[in-house]
């Protein structure tokens, strides 16, 4: 069961507990305990736990690949597995194992009977040496015959395994070099957001700053987003390169397999068309071993295979009910759209509070109705910036001549003066509404706010889990069958090479035991055929 489980990291790690483990780590570092912060991961009230008992799950929760993942289960009297898919679930584990039962089953058949029958044929050769028999034309020709025909299928198996471990390699490969893309465009995402919040802070207007206690929660709230962002790009660089080093040792392994079983059988045929016995003897033993070991790893990719398959199932059939309680949720877990957009409060409130500072620095500064404050502006009035958000941060529309984030700082480009110092004092000497200075400042402002107003809908998205969604549902639409044909090409591979290989290692021995008994019928004719003419002479 270990050794099946490292195997299904090959996938699983690749899809769901890579990306999973990621956002749930995300999850426990971000929301905290206690008070308003950024990412409330959480399930709805309505939503329970997930209940494990026995081989099921709890009853309000839907099954994944409840029609695929019906299989007998060892760990409950061969009765049959129910809980559908869920890697937490050491029954369905069993039932995935117990399909690759058969290949065990015959691998440990071969080794023991074989190797008895090894054992007492080496006795009977040491003890009692018996005598040659008149040899047979036909069961000659069909050893031959038969020796031949498993040849070839042993080397159609190994290129076959060959062929099939390349395209693995390259599905797989794919298949991790997108998480790996996801897994830094969410930290990427996560980074600028913070940043964006840490700019935020400084961001100063004449003389306006944002509030101290919203300070104090980007504060807050920027080292737990640096905190989740560094962890989740150190997890992600690790998983992937231990995960790229099984994949490559794995590939190394089923190209030296499908050498070394070509070498075999080729071998295993020349000597014993050249009647070569000893040899053929001891590659006999080589073969035990290695046939037993091949039929021990039919049944490690057969069991590879299936896992694929049921995730594959899973994280579709997870996609495609979204408000379900599910068996990932146990490491994905997902909350409401109420939910997700009160996580968005944080970053509302900061880009409402700096369009707000902006918008008063225009109206009381640029387009100024005290005359104390002037400093020689003029020319048309310059638009204010459209507020995304009104003060209780529901979404507003914009007003007729407002400017947008995305649009503002290249219009009020143009109501630019430019100035001259009076006694240190910016005044404008051209027409316009204002300096170089707070024009700088209101840029930043209108940049930090967009940013943040940008990144609204990621983090929405990563909340509600429409970006888990999104990445299993490209996963599943082009990596899945991929991951699916090919790891049915190696097991196809392997199982071939297991069995040609094992039946020609009994036709070594058949076809050089005939090949002995038609050599001494030749014999025998030879001399009988002398007699006479030695008598003669």
């Amino acid at each position: 069961m270990a050794f099946s489980r490292a195997n299904n990291s090959l996938l699983l790690l690749l899809t769901v507990l890579f990306i999973s483990s990621e956002a749930a780590s995300l999850e426990k570092s971000i929301s905290g305990r206690g008070g308003h912060v950024l990412f409330p991961f959480r399930r709805s009230a309505a939503e329970g736990p997930t209940a494990l008992s026995g081989n099921s799950i709890n009853n309000s929760s839907f099954i994944l690949a409840s029609e695929r993942t019906e299989r007998r289960d060892p760990l409950n009297d061969f009765k049959h597995y129910t809980g559908g898919w869920n890697i937490s679930n050491r029954h369905y584990w069993a039932s995935v194992g117990f399909t690759a039962a058969p290949l065990f089953g015959i691998a440990l058949v071969w080794f023991v009977i074989f190797g008895l029958i090894l054992i007492i044929s080496a006795c009977c050769y040491c003890c009692c040496h018996r005598p040659l028999h008149p040899h047979s034309l036909s069961a000659y020709a069909i050893s031959l015959s038969l020796l031949i025909l498993f040849t070839l299928a042993a080397i159609v198996g190994c290129v076959l395994l060959y062929y099939g471990q390349q395209k693995f390699h390259k599905s797989s490969s794919d298949t991790l070099d997108y998480v790996v893309n996801q897994a830094n465009f969410t930290v990427e995402n996560l980074r600028g957001f913070s940043g964006n919040l840490s700019a935020a802070k400084r961001i100063q207007v004449t003389n306006m700053l944002i509030p101290t206690d919203v300070q104090s929660r980007i504060d807050d709230i920027v080292t737990k987003v640096n905190t989740s962002a560094n962890d989740l790009d150190r997890r992600a660089s690790k998983n992937s390169k231990n995960i790229r080093h099984v994949l490559n040792t794995v590939r190394l392994i089923l190209i030296i397999v499908a050498a070394v079983m070509l070498l075999l059988a080729f071998l295993g045929f020349i000597f014993s068309i050249l009647g070569l016995q000893f040899l053929v003897y001891v590659l006999v033993v080589i073969g035990w071993f290695l046939v037993t070991a091949m039929f021990i790893m039919s049944g490690v990719f057969l069991l590879l295979h299936n896992a694929v398959g049921d995730t594959c199932v899973a994280m579709d059939e997870w996609v495609s009910h979204p408000t379900e309680h599910t068996a990932l949720d146990d490491i994905l877990p997902c909350v409401n759209v109420a939910t997700a957009n009160q996580s968005l409060y944080s970053s509302r409130e900061v880009t409402y509070r700096l369009a707000d500072i902006v918008n008063n620095v225009i109206n009381g500064v640029s387009n100024p109705s005290n005359p104390s404050i002037r400093f020689n502006q003029s020319g048309p009035l310059m638009p204010t910036l459209c507020n995304p958000f009104n003060q209780d941060l529901s979404n507003r529309s914009c007003a007729t001549g407002e400017v947008h984030f995305s649009n503002a700082s290249q219009v009020w480009r143009n109501y630019e003066c430019n100035v001259s110092l009076v006694n240190g004092i910016e005044i404008c000497r051209t027409v316009g509404r204002v300096t170089p200075t707070l024009y700088d400042q209101m840029n930043a402002a209108v940049s930090v706010g967009y940013a943040l107003y940008h990144y609204a809908p990621f983090l929405v998205q990563l909340e509600d889990c429409t970006f888990a969604r999104q990445t299993f549902s490209s996963i599943n639409q082009n990596n899945c069958p991929s991951l699916r044909k090919y790891t049915n090409w190696v097991f196809a591979g392997l199982t071939l090479v297991s069995a040609a290989v094992m039946l020609s290692t009994v036709f070594w021995v058949i076809y050089t035991r005939e090949r002995r008994h038609r050599m001494y019928n030749k014999q025998q004719m030879f001399y009988e055929g002398q007699g006479p003419m030695t008598e003669k002479n």
